[in-house]
């Protein structure tokens, strides 16, 4: 049970495993097949003219097939939530959950796809090769920089909306949220420098999303500290960082990034000192988004912060994945789009926003992950993005 201020109450070990037991998903008939009629025309003879007709135009396979909706969500067990590499098998249980909030929060049909393969290019080869079952691919937990490059790959290879939740999903909501807070705050998202700790997947889409909203500057961490230009040993990702971020040319951790700071975005899974936030600029943001811990305690980050965030259910501001993809992906197959553009996310972050614009407040700077409003919204503006950028069919 929920108590009346959305808090969740504890779930036992128990409920856990009863409600995975037999897996999360099944499939369903969209027509009953009671009698033998009903028999000939979903089946033999009758879906033989069907097969016929599609042999003679593959684009009648959009009406008459459900892959034109179809959803694929895979992995390949690299970056499991907090779990890191544990396999395919052990990841099913979370892409089966992601197929369930596709249904429940997009109407979308999904199946999870997990892959015994951590090669990228054999990653490739068989979502190419299986790309006549589905209409749109949602990679999920994936590690880093692997995503990087296969993210990129699946977008050229495929004609298809391609997009790394972990990624794009995670930044759509961030903006969002910093909109949010910017707006409760009266504050312009121009005038701020956001440091980001953690340079993975989320980190670097974070700081790709906030630098395309006209973010004032990003400065980004990873494990040795500031990504900068003068540093040796960075991968191609950190390296097109380090040139297009860290305008005040900041060197050194996190002590030396978060002096006069506005906002603290976590996503590297590390606990951090406290007092540090004490370096921030007075009435900052605080985003500690590592789950299930996050970087710092909530109720010791609003010490130091006007807002805080976590990625959790059971704190106010919960910045949640399941507020952008639903409706990012039913957006893009609603208007026919080939790809996932930029504006399209853009759009997708500010339709999140306007859900909650009724009631914003320091607690309130995104909608609830369950708020039935926020996917048909950002569908819509998506779609109206993806007709925009000229990405439709």
């Amino acid at each position: 049970m929920n108590d009346p201020s959305g808090t969740v109450a504890p779930v036992t070990d128990e409920e856990i495993f009863t409600g995975h037991e037999g897996g999360k998903l099944s499939v369903a008939a969209t027509r009953p097949i009671s009698s033998p009629r009903d028999l000939s025309i979903a089946y033999t003879p009758g879906v033989a003219k069907v097969s016929r007709a599609i042999a003679e135009d593959a684009a009648k396979a959009k009406r008459y097939t459900w892959a034109d909706r179809l959803v694929v969500v895979v992995s390949d067990g690299t970056a499991v939530l907090g779990l890191g590499d544990i396999g395919a098998s052990a990841s099913l249980p979370v892409m089966e959950g992601k197929s369930v909030l596709f249904k429940t929060f997009g109407g979308l049909d999904s199946i999870p796809l997990v892959l015994d393969t951590t090669d990228v290019d054999e990653i490739v080869e068989t979502l190419v090769r299986l790309r006549p079952s589905y209409g749109a691919v949602n990679l999920e937990d994936v590690s880093a920089p692997r995503c990087f490059e296969l993210e990129d790959k699946l977008k050229e290879a495929l004609d298809c909306p391609v997009m790394h939740d972990d990624q794009h999903g995670t930044a759509i909501v961030t903006l969002a949220a910093l909109r949010g807070a910017n707006l409760v705050l009266d504050r312009a998202i121009a005038d701020q420098r956001v440091v980001i700790s953690g340079a993975g997947a989320a980190g670097v889409a974070c700081a790709r999303i906030l630098q395309e909203a006209g973010i004032g500057d990003v400065t980004v961490l990873d494990s040795r500290g500031v990504i900068h230009t003068g540093r040796d040993g960075l991968n191609p990702i950190k390296a097109h960082l380090a040139q297009t971020t860290n305008k005040a040319g900041i060197q050194g951790g996190l002590a030396d990034a978060l002096e006069g700071a506005d906002v603290f975005l976590g996503l590297s899974g590390a606990t951090i000192d406290e007092t540090l936030l004490g370096r921030m600029a007075g009435g900052g943001i605080v985003f500690a988004l590592s789950n299930p811990d996050p970087e710092v305690h909530p109720d010791v980050a609003a010490r130091y912060a006007s807002i805080v965030a976590t990625g959790r259910s059971d704190f106010p501001n919960q910045i949640n994945n399941v507020l952008a993809f639903p409706g990012v992906f039913r957006g893009a197959l609603d208007s026919g789009a080939r790809a996932i553009t930029e504006n399209m996310k853009l759009a997708a972050a500010e339709a999140i926003v306007s859900v909650a614009m009724d009631d914003l407040g320091p607690d309130r700077i995104v909608p609830s992950p369950l708020d039935p409003r926020v996917a048909p919204e950002v569908a819509a503006a998506v779609a109206k993005a993806a007709e925009a950028d000229g990405v439709t069919a």
